[in-house]
């Protein structure tokens, strides 16, 4: 079975959820808000929001994805032959991503240290696109859901490594402190006299997120219940399947809109690249 992100939108537009918790258990299920809104990720990627037969529904989710992962290494999911799927839940429009250790991504690559071995063997690939996925969830209901690509959202890899590595090497000049070889800032071993305490210097990422960092063309709708915006650069969306279906449905769907736009490039934001917005509402 064949999806990407606009099969995904797609399925949002003719099944979109509002009261996670009623969705979650209606579907035998028990999670936190935050699985509850990736469960609901899966579910219109692969087709699934009105599954409930579970049997199906992991068969239909297996055809989809060639990965499903955990929450302390990114991404959460690969779409089998497609792209990555990065899902965060925040609380309010205005609210920052936490990234933790691992700063934002244009892409994920099979050599990356960050991924696990089952990410990196679950298929034969080099690199993937990667979609940020948020979504705003608060007392149950999701208000806010947007889906952005790394290369339009966050700077190349070689901004991040700099700081990191200008920071690890202060750390690690520091006189008379035992470091030790680490992925993390810097380790501090033999603390206390008796040498069996050590100390580990973490990096915390962080990141605004993609409504209020695009807020120059996207505007959210009070009024509305949920309000969902995707933005896919002009040459990425040129490659995607099935947006002769997201057209034409957009002509049909009152409140489903796409919009031709300008974006920043995230590595020089005097340079515009043109991109489509996709707007809905409920």
């Amino acid at each position: 079975m064949e999806t990407n992100i606009i099969r995904a939108i797609i399925n949002l537009v003719n099944n979109p959820i509002i009261e996670l918790k009623q969705y979650s258990e209606s579907h035998n299920r028990t999670n936190s808000m935050g699985e509850s809104l990736e469960e609901y990720i899966k579910d219109i990627f692969a087709g699934t929001v009105n599954e409930n037969d579970m049997m199906v529904r992991n068969r239909k989710i297996s055809q989809c994805f060639s990965y499903l992962g955990n929450q302390n290494n990114p991404p959460d999911s690969i779409i089998n032959g497609g792209d990555a799927i990065e899902v965060k839940k925040i609380e309010n429009k205005g609210s920052f991503l936490a990234l933790n250790s691992s700063y934002p991504k244009t892409k994920i690559f099979s050599n990356s240290t960050m991924i696990t071995d089952a990410c990196r063997n679950c298929e034969t690939w080099i690199e993937k696109d990667i979609i940020y996925t948020v979504g705003i969830v608060k007392n149950n209901l999701l208000s806010g859901l947007c889906m952005v690509y790394g290369e339009d959202y966050a700077a190349s890899e070689g901004i991040y490594t700099r700081i990191k590595d200008v920071i690890s090497k202060g750390v690690n000049s520091i006189e008379g402190v035992e470091f030790s070889v680490t992925n993390e800032l810097g380790r501090v071993n033999k603390v206390d006299p008796l040498g069996i305490t050590y100390l580990r210097v973490r990096g915390m990422w962080g990141i605004e997120n993609p409504m209020k960092v695009f807020n120059y063309i996207y505007r959210r709708d009070e009024s509305k219940q949920l309000n969902f915006m995707a933005l896919i650069n002009q040459d990425k969306y040129n490659t995607l399947q099935y947006t002769d279906e997201l057209e034409r449905l957009a002509r049909e769907v009152e409140n489903l809109n796409m919009l031709d736009v300008e974006i920043k490039e995230p590595d020089n934001p005097a340079k515009l690249r043109p991109a489509k917005l996709v707007t809905f509402s409920v």
